[in-house]
């Protein structure tokens, strides 16, 4: 499953053996370089994390795109049957890539972290509600959850879940973060979720800030009490 699979790696910020793993999940059109600048801004905060990058597997085949331009399914639309569709068929792939990326660093399931962005987030938030042990945490950057009335017949975990969505983006509606938030926490998931002002499809200085504050404080097991979706950070 992982063939194909080339990642960007940081190894842990202390210089010794990984503590904990996170896996940073890049959105439609782009590829590992991308979500691995996160990994300077976010080992002070989990200095013995690893950090892992992996490009998606299938080039995007649209006129224009560079020849990097990664996608983990094809999209036309923000369609939400289409969105679940593709998620489903992306997903075992992601899974055993973390799989592999565990057993490379000799850790178990409960020292992974998830993060991602746009299409990446909407396999965040699948797979890592799906996994046999509950990642420490979960972020979901502009994108959406899919296929959320099947989540309460399927979650197999609940880890602590982070969304942060620009009021002004253009691509992926900041209502689905809305929706989203509101899913998870009827599926019984500590949510907490940020409406970032005037952020387009991008990740703003305010919410890496609180990505920081969310991962240092979800590593510590600080971060499992209920917030309700109706509460905005």
């Amino acid at each position: 499953m992982t063939i194909g699979l080339e990642a960007r790696r940081v190894e842990p910020a202390h210089g010794g053996e990984a503590g904990a793993l996170v896996v940073l999940l890049h959105g439609f059109g782009s590829n590992g370089d991308d979500l691995i600048q996160l990994a300077p801004h976010l080992s002070a905060h989990l200095p013995d994390a690893a950090f892992s990058a992996p490009d998606a597997p299938s080039p995007v085949m649209m006129p224009g795109a560079p020849s990097n331009a990664r996608q983990w399914f094809a999209i036309d639309r923000i369609d939400p049957v289409e969105l679940e569709a593709g998620v489903r068929s992306a997903a075992p792939v992601v899974d055993a890539f973390i799989d592999a990326e565990l057993e490379r660093h000799g850790l178990s399931g409960d020292r992974l972290a998830l993060i991602g962005f746009s299409q990446g987030c909407m396999l965040a938030l699948h797979v890592g509600l799906r996994r046999a042990a509950a990642p420490f945490a979960v972020v979901g950057l502009s994108g959406a959850l899919c296929g959320a009335d099947a989540l309460e017949k399927e979650v197999t975990s609940r880890p602590p879940v982070l969304l942060v969505h620009g009021d002004q983006d253009p691509v992926v509606p900041p209502q689905f973060m809305l929706e989203s938030a509101r899913a998870l926490s009827d599926a019984g998931l500590a949510v907490r979720w940020k409406l970032d002002e005037g952020v387009p499809h991008s990740i703003g200085p305010g919410g890496l800030a609180l990505m920081q504050e969310f991962l240092s404080r979800a590593a510590r097991g600080a971060e499992s009490s209920f917030a309700s979706p109706s509460d905005a950070l």
